[in-house]
């Protein structure tokens, strides 16, 4: 799999306006001096790096400790109060660790948790915005807010009694729960997968504070090499000399559509002068809903995709974006998008109902499907980033592959939605030829042939990845 980690680099970028066909808001790339405070307390780690599109603020905060300092840090650790991580909030730690989040330092104190919450984006010290779309909060009960009294530090650990972090500075406030439900998800009907996991049986109180992080956040599930920070991407976008970079998040198998897709795009760009456009195919990683395919049948299924070349390694990288998933629609888009900043992506294409999801009650879909590309077009903090919207590809049943639609000719094509495309899969039939690569379709027919009913006939549920 090691072919799938292949990765480029930048030279200068040129100035060139998108075609109207991209129907996007482009902002030239320019060096931008934006000041963030910087607390000495957190040991932050600032990086700035040249000729890739900046990260939000202008330096990219990282949390992780230095080496020479983690026994120190862990020793620290074991005498504060401590609160416990489920394996989601280690995903939060992870994320703000590698400055994903940039320019936060830690969980959200309850400014930045206002901020985020009502106007989707926070303010800088030198008055500058940035985009921040969805809270990257903690929660704690009663009982552990009263275990921590009046220190002004606490330390986490995970579910194996593991040292994780040290929060400093810590402001304890009221989670407003339903608020936070209401503002990021457009409704409070129960069903939302996230809400019910993290949200409604989370304790009523927030903490925030500065993450001191005591060492890199690793899995240990085979699949490590392919987490690469922001910082590892700049470093390779760098070396390998790519001149834009275009980022494509997805947390369903690859099909030929989406190659399409991605193929046609890279093509655009060398046509409107680029020289040396990279892909950056970035599955989410982190907590996904039940029915989703598994993040390592995901990648197998990846790998087979890049294999059967169907992309190109050598212009494409295959990465895993850490971030838990909310199904929150256009709220959640922008967090999406402005992460990719952070890692040096320039252009970030965007399809039907991203991050969407059913409604958890009625027959419909939860969001509007052409809301999350046209809000993205109008965030506050994402003029940097260049929206590519989707082209619509479905099956052409007279050139026997996937294809743009054709609006004069729609009796021609076929659309596979990923309910039937799953549906195939889990009864061993196969999709029409030129639908998804053979190796491809066989991995996602081994993944269901893998799962064990349970007694009342329902697939178990997922384990977050």
């Amino acid at each position: 799999m090691a072919s799938m980690a292949t990765l480029f680099s930048k030279t200068s970028l040129p100035s060139h306006s998108l075609t109207k066909s991209f129907d996007t808001h482009f902002v030239p790339s320019t060096r931008v001096n934006l000041a963030i405070k910087n607390n000495p307390k957190t040991h932050r780690k600032l990086r700035v790096s040249n000729g890739l599109i900046e990260p939000d603020g202008g330096k990219l905060v990282e949390l992780v400790v230095e080496d020479s300092k983690r026994d120190l840090k862990k020793g620290e650790a074991l005498s504060l109060p401590r609160v416990k991580l489920s394996r989601i909030d280690v995903e939060w730690v992870h994320v703000l660790s590698e400055g994903w989040a940039t320019p936060l330092g830690g969980f959200m104190r309850e400014r930045e948790f206002l901020q985020t919450l009502h106007f989707n984006s926070l303010r800088l010290d030198d008055g500058s915005v940035v985009n921040m779309s969805v809270p990257i909060v903690l929660a704690i009960d009663d009982a552990q807010k009263h275990r921590i009294g009046d220190s002004k530090k606490v330390a986490l650990f995970d579910s194996k009694g593991n040292p994780i972090a040290i929060l400093n500075d810590i402001e304890i406030y009221k989670h407003p729960k339903e608020e936070r439900i209401a503002r990021t998800w457009g409704t409070t009907t129960p069903g939302l997968p996230y809400v019910e996991e993290t949200i409604t049986n989370a304790g009523d109180w927030l903490i925030g504070g500065d993450l001191e992080v005591i060492e890199p956040i690793k899995y240990h599930d085979g699949l490590d090499h392919f987490r690469l920070s922001p910082s590892e991407l700049r470093d390779e976008f760098t070396r390998r000399n790519a001149d834009a970079v275009f980022a494509f998040q997805l947390r369903n198998p690859v099909h030929n559509g989406h190659a399409l897709l991605m193929t046609d795009t890279r093509k655009r760009l060398l046509d409107m002068g680029y020289k040396n456009p990279v892909l950056l195919l970035h599955p989410l990683g982190g907590y996904t809903k039940a029915d989703d395919v598994p993040l390592d049948w995901r990648m197998k299924q990846h790998e087979k995709v890049l294999e059967d070349g169907v992309l190109d390694p050598e212009t494409t990288v295959v990465s895993i974006f850490p971030s838990p998933m909310h199904y929150a629609g256009p709220t959640e888009v922008q967090w999406h998008a402005k992460a990719r900043i952070n890692a040096g992506a320039n252009f970030y294409i965007v399809g039907r109902d991203p991050a969407g999801m059913g409604h958890p009650v009625e027959k419909r879909d939860l969001y509007d499907a052409d809301h999350g590309k046209k809000v993205l077009s109008m965030a506050p903090g994402l003029e940097r980033l260049n929206i590519l919207p989707f082209r619509v590809a479905a099956y052409d049943k007279t050139q026997g592959k996937m294809a743009f639609f054709d609006p004069s000719r729609p009796q021609d094509f076929i659309f596979i939605s990923g309910t039937k495309m799953r549906t195939l899969a889990r009864n061993k039939e196969s999709p029409p030829d030129g639908f998804m690569c053979p190796g491809g379709w066989k991995v996602l027919v081994d993944y269901y042939d893998s799962l064990v009913l349970s007694s009342n006939g329902k697939v178990p549920e997922a384990v977050p990845v």
